[in-house]
């Protein structure tokens, strides 16, 4: 197949071009905002024109956590901060989203075919995908957190040391049974 011209190149996948670049360029960064992506986009100069769709691409059509508009793409994952990431192979997306992920090998021009090769094999190679998922997510990055205070604890005497401050109402607790056994009261 002949190589993409350069004219030929989709909003889409130019978009991707410039995500993945900054990704590449920064891999100590997760996310990169809106206004980097635009101005990566600006300074490569992928396409000869800067065309109308840019941003709506980035903020929307190739956004695979949002409810599409027209286009379904899944290229793009924004996160809680606003800022956007490349789409990992397993991301949730929006159910009525079921477009591609990248671009097609024979839709870049040769010049970025390489991101293709680094995107499938470093940035979503398992091993990257696991260490960037607990450091983005805030429930999972506190795993272990204040585990020294329950060295020396046994979890079943530390429920009992709680409850046993409990005051209790027998009467409460006799009504509440009743209301369990008869759920029509």
């Amino acid at each position: 197949m002949a190589p993409t011209l350069t004219k030929d190149l989709k909003v889409a996948d130019e978009c991707w071009i410039a995500l993945a670049l900054l990704h590449r360029e920064h891999p100590e960064r997760t996310s990169f905002s809106a206004r980097e992506i635009l101005e990566r986009l600006d300074h490569e100069r992928a396409h000869p024109e800067h065309r109308a769709g840019i941003q709506v691409h980035i903020y929307l059509h190739n956004v695979a956590n949002l409810r599409p508009n027209s286009a379904r793409y899944r290229m793009f994952y924004r996160l809680t901060d606003g800022t956007y990431r490349l789409f990992h192979p397993g991301d949730a997306a929006h159910p009525d989203r079921r477009g591609k992920t990248k671009p097609s090998l024979h839709s870049l021009p040769d010049r970025y075919r390489e991101l293709l090769r680094w995107y499938d094999r470093e940035y979503c190679a398992p091993r990257s995908r696991t260490v960037a998922s607990l450091e983005r997510d805030p429930i999972l990055s506190a795993r272990g957190l204040g585990r020294e205070i329950w060295i020396d604890t046994e979890a079943d005497a530390f429920v009992r040391k709680l409850r046993s401050g409990w005051k209790v109402n027998e009467a409460s607790r006799e009504k509440g049974r009743l209301r369990r056994s008869n759920p029509r009261e």
